[in-house]
């Protein structure tokens, strides 16, 4: 318990130190462009900002706190890039004997257009989905079907910030591929389901339509906001299906295999979850981190789709995902197995992405023909 606490405590203050020099950086500006005087308002007001969204997991009712925490993270993120490289810049300028206002007024300038260019680009990319296709080829008959249409879409992070019109556009996207068959492999939510419910975005996904049905397995999110019962329910009653390490056959065709989160220490290995199926038909599977891909291939799945990565969401954090997972966004071809990430279809925090996009993934599958 007192380590916990260490450690809480020294994250804290580094924290705190952080926000004090980005804080710090934003006073020099504005108080040498603009004349701005008072610090301890705006002390405030950046000590509020920066802490919004831990304000908004305790008041869960005062919503507004964990959306400017979400924006204040992507905000973060970049200041940390821009502002150490703006004050080694600055401080060269000076000594060269440039004039100290000039120099802070123009650096100051460029960064905040330099933000201003990365929350405009970024929430572009966030809220404007296109859609990959990938075409693969199992070589194993699945019953009378020889070819499969799947539309996939993962991280939706459906609440606060992905919201309403953005649960519209993929529906509206979705079902303008025609897919046979719709699977949403994990964090179908942002964490708390209320939201979700509260703003009745599952009237809006009951609109999701595919002749074989729309099939979803849980994700990390779903885990950590505590209300899996609840989400089950409201998943069950818009008509689509949670797989919970489950294994269905689909049309008599193949088997869709749906794992819990890793997250879950109670969760089955891939062996023991196909222990039971002979492998006469494809095994699709949906697994929302990609992290057992060797495991996959030993036990004889043909397709593994999985999300969770969001690329990285915002750069340069792709360079981590792309150490962290064998395969962190796109398709991978291990033997027999084809493995495709989706960089997802939400955000997680701010709606900003930067060197990755909000996509839809269409598989077009075809099978070895029965004779």
């Amino acid at each position: 318990m007192n380590q916990r606490i260490i450690s809480f405590s020294l994250m804290i203050t580094i924290y705190s130190a952080l926000t004090f020099y980005i804080g710090w950086n934003g006073w020099v500006w504005l108080h040498s462009a603009f004349g701005l005087q008072d610090k301890w308002i705006y002390g405030f007001i950046v000590g509020l900002i920066s802490f919004s969204y831990l304000i908004g997991y305790f008041l869960k009712k005062m919503a507004i706190f964990k959306v400017v925490g979400a924006y204040w993270f992507g905000f973060l993120q970049y200041a940390v890039l821009f502002l150490p490289l703006a004050n080694l810049v600055a401080l060269i300028l000076i000594v060269f004997n440039f004039p100290a206002i000039a120099v802070v007024n123009w650096i100051g300038g460029i960064v905040f257009s330099a933000f201003l260019i990365v929350f405009i680009y970024g929430s572009y990319n966030a809220y404007s989905p296109i859609v990959r296709r990938f075409s693969i080829s199992i070589p194993n008959q699945a019953g009378n079907l020889s070819k499969l249409r799947i539309a996939m879409a993962s991280d939706m992070h459906f609440g606060r910030l992905s919201g309403l019109e953005h649960a519209r556009r993929l529906v509206r996207e979705v079902n303008s591929l025609n897919p046979d068959i719709i699977l949403l492999p994990g964090d179908i939510i942002d964490d708390d389901p209320e939201p979700f419910i509260q703003k009745k975005m599952g009237d809006v996904l009951k609109g999701l339509s595919a002749p074989l049905g729309v099939y979803g397995v849980l994700g990390n999110h779903e885990y950590y906001g505590g209300g899996i019962p609840r989400f089950l329910q409201e998943m069950e009653r818009i008509g689509i299906t949670i797989l919970l390490d489950d294994v269905i056959t689909i049309a008599d065709s193949f088997y869709l295999a749906g794992r819990k989160d890793k997250t879950d220490r109670n969760r089955k290995s891939i062996a023991e979850l196909l222990s039971d199926k002979p492998l006469t038909l494809p095994i699709l599977m949906m697994d929302h981190q990609p992290s057992d891909l060797i495991q996959a291939e030993k036990n004889q799945v043909d397709l593994l789709l999985s999300g969770h990565t969001h690329r990285g969401q915002m750069a340069p954090n792709h360079l981590i995902t792309r150490r962290m997972f064998e395969v962190d966004w796109g398709y991978l071809k291990k033997n027999q197995l084809h493995t495709i990430v989706s960089s997802g279809f939400g955000f997680w925090g701010p709606p900003l992405r930067i060197g990755s996009r909000s996509e839809i993934i269409q598989i077009d599958v075809s099978f070895k023909e029965s004779k």
